[in-house]
């Protein structure tokens, strides 16, 4: 439905076509996208249904692919806009979608929750009751967390075994299982949002608001503000530059929101998850009083793949067998995901050294891509008589981000894959 309004008013939309490369002009300005190669076989030769990408041109490119977008993170890059700001930093959110027992389910009812199965590590759960008798559960862990052994999925599982939350699933049936990485690193994270010939938008830039649990409004008035200075700078035939879109999100209510929570999420990572949340209260109740410029220090951040400790100083973690009913493992997860990916195509998780996943991610830190990926990606394959391996699955991948992430030596590196393979997330 909002596809034909959208229709309506004269967009034109490429459903089924990823936007894997960025046009560039002579001047260095953003000119527009390419879309993915159609037809590439996984050794790179062209099959019969080969079609190279198309060029989509326009006077401004609006970036909005939402959390650690591989776009964004080139225009970043080439344009140095984090120069100046804290390193973004993220969460993984698990979420499955159950339909339960009608006398069980109250419609509208909210449930967060903060810590437990977690020990000092940023997170907690979620629990909404939303139409047609169903359940939205899930689960987020900060991926600033330490010990290479723990499992974002596994955490996942252990929550709903909670003794409050175990009887609501009893009789019921997963119907959707998914996993996204979210933005937490706040203010203090956003990047300069306009570069020569467009902008960043939504969490692309990383609009979220933590402690308030809120993104969604601020994705759709960041662009609003993006959408009116294109038409300005078009009607004024001006440079192909959106600074009036930067100025705009400085003076908005956006800016502010985000202002006065600044410090909440990075004091849990300065003083551990107890006083940290301590803190943060008493600081998020001064900025509601208007006392605000009793606390004017800005934490900073440290990016979350350089905080793992290697396994010999870290504890191992036993987590329990899925049972079937209440928890599951990650092959049943996927397959619920509805992801698919065409066989043979380039492996879309790439790595800049072969040798790293062994030489230093399974000797340092047991390869963690083993239990960061909540979808069964990573495999370290043994086989008799020979090396350890590591093995990608890429067919599994639900695009939730967290190896791009996470990886302690940032050397997996997230492509797009065909079209429009990946998961498929209905209700989600």
């Amino acid at each position: 439905m909002a596809g034909e309004q959208a229709e309506a008013l004269g967009v034109d939309l490429f459903p089924g076509f990823a936007a894997a490369n960025l046009l560039y002009r002579d001047d260095g300005s953003v000119g527009g996208v390419i879309t993915g190669d159609m037809g590439v076989a996984r050794d790179g030769s062209h099959k019969p249904t080969y079609q190279p990408g198309l060029a989509i041109e326009g006077r401004y490119t609006l970036i909005a692919e939402g959390v650690r977008g591989h776009l964004a993170q080139e225009l970043i890059a080439r344009y140095k806009l984090r120069e100046g700001v804290e390193p973004q930093t993220y969460a993984i959110g698990i979420k499955e979608l159950w339909d339960i027992a009608p006398e069980k389910h109250e419609p509208g009812l909210v449930i967060h929750t903060q810590g437990w199965p977690l020990s000092d590590v940023a997170g907690g759960g979620f629990i909404y009751h939303q139409e047609n008798g169903q359940l939205a559960i899930g689960f987020v862990v900060a991926l600033d967390y330490h010990n290479p052994h723990l499992s974002p999925y596994e955490e996942m599982q252990r929550f709903k075994l909670h003794p409050a939350i175990k009887p609501l699933l009893e009789g019921g049936r997963r119907v959707a299982y998914g996993a996204r990485a979210i933005n937490e690193g706040g203010y203090q994270s956003i990047p300069n949002v306009s570069f020569p010939g467009g902008a960043l938008i939504g969490c692309s830039a990383g609009f979220v608001n933590v402690p308030r649990v809120k993104g969604s409004h601020y994705a759709m008035k960041t662009g609003m503000l993006a959408a009116d200075a294109v038409v300005d700078a078009l009607a004024a035939e001006g440079p192909a530059s959106l600074d009036a879109y930067r100025l705009a999100l400085t003076q908005s209510w956006v800016a502010k929101d985000l202002f006065t929570v600044r410090n909440a999420r990075p004091a849990l990572a300065k003083f551990g998850v107890f006083w940290g949340t301590v803190y943060a209260g008493l600081d998020l109740w001064l900025n509601e009083l208007g006392l605000g410029f009793l606390v004017p220090w800005t934490f900073g951040h440290k990016p979350d793949h350089s905080q793992l400790t290697k396994t010999a100083q870290s504890t191992k973690i036993a987590y329990p067998k899925p049972d079937g009913t209440i928890t599951f493992d990650r092959l049943s997860s996927v397959y619920l995901s509805g992801t698919n990916h065409e066989d043979d195509q380039p492996v879309h998780l790439t790595l800049r050294d072969p040798s790293v996943p062994i030489s230093v991610n399974l000797a340092l830190y047991d390869a963690p891509e083993q239990r960061y990926c909540p979808a069964g990606v990573y495999e370290i394959v043994h086989a008799e008589g020979a090396d350890p391996r590591l093995q990608i699955n890429a067919q599994n991948c639900v695009h939730c981000k967290t190896c791009d992430i996470k990886d302690p030596t940032q050397n997996i590196r997230w492509v797009t894959p065909e079209g429009g393979g990946g998961p498929t997330y209905p209700n989600m």
